[in-house]
């Protein structure tokens, strides 16, 4: 049997919220490797499928679906005429389980505005497969298009350019439109991406535009209006912006993740509104995605940290363009500290602690952590610094990304374009241990030196308040922390908690001279919340149980969960509020926490 590949796809779908299911057909355009092709094998997970046919005459094919295979689905094999030729269209139609798990459905109630309902998707890593029949790897890049049917007072973006949006068609059924779209950019399947809701937008720059519920569109224009500065920052890092549009749309706050760097428009997460524009670096991240990730992607999951490390990498690095090397520095110092915590829990010889996995039989779900984003990050300013330092080395980054656009590489390809192009540096590159970076657990064999003038101040706090033996005077006022940046005020309590549970006593006092159980910044609420849990402070446990309920970023909730978990006094409250909430969970939040309390699905 020989292979085939899909080259585009053009979805034709109803969005029918009654049954949360998406209901059509899928054209797929295939490529065969030989004249002898006589199968097409795509993934599929739960996909009803009604009939598969050759567009151009309307044959039918005859189809097969495997023995599922956990959360990896099934297989779809569908016999091809003889002699299939290159732009040769199958069409499949189909329609989506009621529980996709690459689609979250909500009802008005769940939303901000309370009248309307929403979906969205998340694909990332492999939940394509169960919204569409398709070659669900990262090795496989296509092209795609779409018209997608839904109630007229809603709204649809995808990812991808809008192409005659919101008109009428002559198959669309009274009080529907049919939105169009069109993605001319080869791109893994894991990016495809679609919302749908009763969303507005506000122009934030030459080619961006923010879109939510209109409750949170104006707090969002003004916590990413800086967005054309990260976008013009990391072209010159990085070379031109391939995708025409770059928009940004504050989803619901179930959503799994910080930000989703789907192609022309990012999904986040509303835990970013800060108010002060504290948290927008995430925007920064996703940026750096259209380069590292969308336009180079890694070929397998197995070298995820050619898209994460890479991406912290040229987050940085436009950090610094803006702030200054020291802001840079100061991001990577935190990074360290979410990795070490990361080693610790997973065991320092977990294999899943590798920078390059082995995920033969795991989901990549199952072996997401900080390890691809924070120990990549690690070895690409390491090698940064060994070769020259960023002179030499930015260079190499716009040619590396220049070299693979469009394509799918793996780490091999990586470090032989490496070696290509620093061919006077040989003895430096054979001089690294490959072998500890890429394949041994751990933490990186190489701790860089930063600059920790930022930090330095955070240390100097979280210290008095380490020693502080909680004798009057107390030796703390909020002046204190007035004089600290909102990222230094998450540096002080990353400092805390990394360190020795403090006594709930100093916990409390803590709290209240700092005010912290206020903050609107999720990130200095998150380390807060374990700093108490960690003490033992019953105080704690309801505004942890409060906050892993009103979001389901996983960043967030995971964590959480697990330290309620280990304090025995709080496990019966963690494991009813998890079943309490599950249903509204997306599917890869319930699935991981789930794990995280040792509930068995």
């Amino acid at each position: 049997m020989k292979l085939v590949a899909v080259t585009h796809i053009h979805l034709d779908l109803n969005v029918n919220f009654k049954e949360t299911k998406l209901q059509g057909r899928a054209d797929l355009t295939l490529n065969p490797r030989s004249q002898e092709t006589t199968q097409l094998v795509l993934d599929s997970r739960d996909l009803s499928i009604t009939s598969v046919k050759v567009q151009s005459t309307g044959q039918v094919l005859e189809y097969s679906l495997g023995t599922p295979i956990g959360t990896f689905g099934c297989s779809l094999t569908i016999q091809l005429p003889a002699n299939v030729s290159e732009g040769q269209i199958i069409s499949i139609e189909y329609e989506t389980s009621s529980s996709a798990s690459a689609l979250q459905w909500l009802g008005a109630e769940q939303t901000v505005g309370k009248r309307h309902p929403y979906l969205f998707s998340q694909c990332q890593a492999i939940h394509a497969r169960s919204m569409i029949p398709c070659q669900d790897t990262p090795s496989a890049k296509i092209t795609y298009s779409a018209e997608i049917t839904v109630p007229e007072e809603l709204t649809v973006l995808m990812s991808a350019l809008q192409d005659d949006s919101e008109t009428q068609s002559s198959k669309a059924q009274p009080g529907t439109k049919v939105h169009r779209f069109r993605q001319p950019i080869p791109m893994p399947t894991y990016l495809i991406a679609i919302a749908v809701g009763h969303l507005e937008s506000r122009q934030i720059g030459p080619r961006s535009r923010v879109w939510s519920e209109k409750e949170l569109v104006d707090l969002a224009a003004f916590e990413f209006d800086e967005t054309e500065m990260f976008l013009e920052t990391a072209e010159a890092l990085c070379g031109p912006y391939v995708w025409g549009q770059y928009d940004l749309l504050v989803l619901p706050s179930s959503f799994p993740f910080g930000g989703m760097e789907n192609p022309c428009i990012t999904f986040v997460t509303p835990t970013l509104l800060a108010g002060d524009k504290s948290l927008a670096n995430v925007v920064a991240h996703e940026i750096a995605h259209s380069w590292t990730g969308n336009l180079v992607t890694n070929r397998t999951f197995e070298d995820f940290w050619l898209n994460e490390g890479w991406t912290v990498f040229v987050e940085r690095k436009i950090k610094g363009r803006i702030q200054g090397e020291p802001a840079r520095h100061f991001d990577a110092i935190g990074g360290l500290k979410e990795l070490h915590e990361t080693v610790e829990r997973r065991g320092a010889s977990d294999p899943l602690t590798c920078l390059v996995h082995d995920l033969r039989g795991v989901d990549p779900d199952d072996a997401f952590s900080t390890v691809p984003y924070e120990k990549g990050h690690t070895f690409l300013y390491y090698l940064e610094v060994q070769l020259g330092g960023a002179e030499a080395f930015e260079p190499f980054m716009k040619a590396y990304l220049d070299h693979f656009k469009f394509k799918s590489i793996s780490t091999d390809d990586w470090r032989n374009f490496l070696y290509d192009y620093f061919p006077g540096k040989h003895n430096i590159l054979n001089g690294i241990d490959w072998d500890s970076w890429l394949h041994k657990p751990g933490m990186p064999p190489h701790i860089p030196s930063y600059d920790t003038s930022l930090s330095d101040a955070c240390t100097a706090l979280a210290d008095r308040w380490r020693k502080w033996q909680e004798t009057p005077p107390k030796p703390f006022n909020p002046t204190d922390w007035a004089s600290l940046s909102p990222e230094q005020h998450v540096e002080v309590l990353a400092q805390l908690l990394a360190g020795p549970a403090l006594t709930p006593s100093k916990v409390e006092i803590l709290g209240k001279t700092y005010n912290l159980s206020t903050t609107k910044n999720c990130e200095i609420r998150f380390r807060w919340i374990r700093i108490g849990l960690k003490a033992r402070w019953e105080p704690a446990i309801a505004p942890a149980l409060e906050f892993v309920t009103e979001q389901g970023r996983m960043k967030y909730v995971r964590p959480i969960y697990r330290d309620l978990y280990d304090w025995e006094e709080a496990r019966p409250h963690a494991i009813a509020t998890y079943k309490q909430n599950r249903a509204s969970m997306m599917w890869v939040s319930a699935h991981t926490v789930a794990k995280d309390l040792h509930i068995q699905e």
